[in-house]
């Protein structure tokens, strides 16, 4: 065991208590402890374990300013009279985590007495204290200051749904794609799921490229990209009360005159396939429905048809498409209208709920990019997609149909949907308006660690919640496979540009 140094008795704040304690540090390392550390202690309870919240570096000898100036006045340094440097002392801040007894965690009833010894936390009681899955479970990275595996166990980490919160260009889709790599990498016996994502600048699309390099992994033959042209809606599958998801404006009535219409339609094809045109064709000759109810069906279905989203048949064929270690890429970069969009995703999201429910796909993972869009928190903003993306966040882990939602911007975030994700997955955030929907969204969120959140580095994130025991920091280890385009630096894409780019005669 590593050794640190020596529990003793301080005054601010007062320890040591069940719930702080301080130590000298007595370890000649150059920098032998770091704020966010597990350390442990033998105990009369047990093996404490704890987690380092500060680091003091005092020393007597520059206690007063007045002596030193005095000293220094003449020009020689202090440490030409005294012996300063050897009483440098560092004394460290932990907290108590948990006691190890017989095999089980329990929590901490007694303090750490004055005089006992404070060791880094040894690899395998850190492993049993944050409930990580080594054999089985999703690796992320390295425990920060550990050489430990952050493997979470993926029903803990995904079945009551995962949040991924950062800042633009913090690390939030390199993260996703570790995820992605370790979901398609599984083998059958450890249980695989599918995994549907909404990519909506097109960051993903790499994950089907092969790999041009031999110390790539290559998922080419397990991802199908489909770029947002060829999503297709199937009109017969569509009920008239979807149709009023699509069109939130209509009327109740309208609503259920349109549900007649549908009804009279599947009767009349008979389970063959329908336009939305043959379906506009049939209101206009209707007689039965009244004028002004006629011409507003028209006017909210028109501008459906105008979208060039419905048709006959769906694509992409979302019941033998999504399937167990494979993963299905909605590419949605080429289309800038907003509502289009949602409809997209409520359309996407509604099929896969439906089908899951009947048992027929694999239980799947969602990953929704930009979730703020699409299931926004103010009610000005009350997206067409909302009601699906709510619903799947309140039932979905009923059946195994999760969520994992991404967003740069927390606080326009639906509060419903952000309590559902009992897994948060916290990258750096500057924004105080974010970081305080943060710190209301987990009790497990201290102000000491919302500090630490906004200084994080590009690559560490804070896991908190029913993945593991404990909030933690990991850094996130290396893709495996290719890279996105949007992952390089603007040196490397302007550089790439004037490389493939035609050259151009100057004038």
């Amino acid at each position: 065991m590593n050794f640190l140094g020596t529990v003793i008795t301080s005054n601010y704040p007062p320890g040591p208590t069940t719930s702080n304690f301080s130590f000298v540090v007595t370890n000649n390392e150059p920098i032998p402890v770091r704020k966010g550390q597990f350390v442990q202690i033998n105990t009369e309870d047990g093996l404490l374990l704890g987690m380092v919240q500060e680091i003091l570096k005092t020393n007597r000898f520059y206690s007063h300013a007045e002596y030193v100036k005095e000293y220094e006045r003449g020009g020689q340094p202090l440490t030409s009279i005294f012996p300063c440097d050897r009483w440098d002392m560092l004394i460290a801040n932990a907290k108590p985590l948990g006691v190890f007894t017989n095999g089980t965690f329990d929590k901490v009833s007694f303090p750490p007495s004055p005089g006992e010894k404070v060791y880094i936390a040894d690899d395998e009681v850190l492993i049993n204290l944050l409930g990580l899955d080594v054999e089985n479970g999703l690796n992320l990275g390295n425990l920060r200051f550990h050489e430990v595996p952050v493997s979470l166990n993926m029903t803990k980490l995904l079945q009551k749904h995962l949040a991924i919160l950062a800042m633009s260009g913090s690390g939030k889709s390199y993260l996703a794609s570790v995820i992605i790599e370790e979901l398609l990498s599984r083998k059958a016996e450890s249980g695989r799921v599918a995994v549907v994502i909404i990519d909506v600048h097109g960051e993903y699309s790499s994950l089907a490229n092969k790999s041009d390099k031999d110390n790539q992994f290559d998922l080419s033959d397990k991802v199908v990209v489909v770029k947002s042209p060829f999503v297709q809606f199937a009109t017969p599958l569509i009920s008239n009360r979807w149709f009023g998801t699509f069109q939130p404006e209509m009327s109740p009535i309208q609503i259920r005159e349109l549900g007649r219409i549908v009804g009279e339609m599947r009767r009349a094809y008979r389970g063959k396939s329908y336009s939305l045109t043959d379906l506009l064709n049939h209101i206009e000759s209707d007689a039965k429905i009244p004028q002004r109810t006629k011409e507003a069906l028209l006017g909210w279905l028109y501008a459906l048809e105008d979208t060039k989203l419905f048709g006959t048949e769906e694509a992409p064929d979302l019941e033998n498409l999504v399937k167990p270690g494979h993963a299905v890429i909605l590419d949605l970069s080429e289309t800038t209208s907003l509502k289009k969009k949602q409809l997209i995703v409520t359309y996407i999201a509604s099929r896969l709920f439906a089908l899951r429910r009947r048992g027929k796909i694999p239980p799947f993972t969602m990953i929704l990019e930009e979730a703020h869009q699409f299931c926004p928190q103010a009610r000005q903003e009350l997206a067409i997609s909302q009601g699906i993306v709510e619903q799947l966040a309140r039932e979905g882990r009923k059946f195994y149909a999760s969520l994992c939602l991404i967003s740069q911007r927390p606080v326009r975030l639906s509060t419903t949907v952000l309590s559902q994700a009992n897994t948060h997955i916290i990258l750096r955030i500057s924004n105080p308006n974010d970081l305080d929907t943060i710190k209301a969204s987990s009790e497990m969120i201290t102000p000491d660690t919302v500090g630490m959140i906004s200084g994080l580095p590009v690559g560490e994130a804070l896991i908190v919640g029913s993945a593991v025991n404990y909030p933690i920091f990991v850094k996130i280890r290396q893709r495996f496979t290719k890279e996105s385009a949007y992952e390089a630096n603007l040196e490397k894409a302007a550089k790439t540009y004037e490389e493939y780019s035609p050259p151009t005669e100057s004038k």
